[in-house]
């Protein structure tokens, strides 16, 4: 087992199975920061004394809090859709109106474990409006994941989450800090494209960027490690810092026989 805390969400590149490609490099530190938070796996599986989680998605970083504010009574309310009744496409489809019409954020939280479970391969994509917009999944059984979910609010009493860019997160790091960013994934074809994680999505620009501002944050003392696909454009980006490559297993594909394996990288700046 990669590590001893499992995240609760089911999420294109999960890092829960390369965390003993990460941690190794990771430096003593009081505090963590992860501009990219994605599932946190980094975070349930380390002990540092202060964490700063921040993603551009306002869902996901609604559901955090609102599993930090109040857990049990959330994993309570979150249960509820995962009935019988609510695992066919007419009540999917109608949660799925209901969720981007609405403004409640306990609403809209729990929904998003919903659709996690429910939806199409466990991906997070929305439209050019900002309209989540993944297709029911046809799944059996949803598992609702309470015991993970009770695990990670517990782990949660020591961190803050923010929704902020990515810039503005790594920002903040001091020296002394470390800063591990899992960014959307440079495509490794002209087909395969997850940046519409978020709405804004993230472009070519965005990469450069980020490898510049971890440069930037290595001069100051501050460790970065940067996870991506490695391809001839990463390894230009990172040129300035060390780089381990391996190869990992695609778990969330459109297709089952392209579920192979990818090259990864692992960007050390300090």
């Amino acid at each position: 087992m990669a590590g001893d805390l499992r995240p609760f969400l089911k999420w294109a590149g999960n890092k829960y199975r390369v965390l003993d490609r990460i941690k190794p490099l990771l430096p003593e530190s009081r505090r963590l920061i992860e501009p990219f938070a994605g599932t946190c796996a980094l975070f349930l599986n380390t002990g540092y004394a202060l964490n700063v989680l921040n993603d551009t998605n306002a869902d996901l970083i609604n559901l955090y809090s609102c599993l930090q504010d109040d857990a049990a009574d959330f994993i309570a309310y979150s249960q509820q859709y995962f009935k019988t009744k609510y695992n066919n496409e007419t009540a999917y489809y109608r949660l799925r109106k209901n969720f981007n019409a609405s403004d409640d954020p306990y609403l809209k939280a729990a929904l998003f474990v919903y659709f996690n479970r429910h939806g199409y391969n466990g991906l997070c994509r929305y439209n050019n409006s900002g309209g989540f917009n993944v297709p029911f999944g046809r799944y059996k059984r949803p598992y609702f994941p309470e015991k993970e979910m009770l695990a990670f609010a517990e782990r949660a009493s020591k961190a803050r989450f923010t929704n902020e860019s990515f810039l503005k997160a790594m920002g903040k790091a001091r020296r002394g800090d470390v800063v591990y960013c899992d960014p959307p994934y440079v495509p490794l074809n002209s087909t395969a494209n997850f940046t519409n994680y978020c709405a804004a999505g993230f472009s070519q620009d965005d990469q450069i960027a980020l490898a510049e501002a971890a440069q930037r944050l290595a001069a100051r003392g501050v460790t970065v490690i940067i996870s991506n696909h490695d391809t001839p454009f990463t390894q230009e980006a990172y040129r300035e810092a060390e780089c381990f490559s391996f190869p990992v297993r695609r778990t969330i594909s459109c297709k089952g026989d392209k579920r192979g394996f990818a090259g990864e990288v692992l960007a050390l700046f300090s």
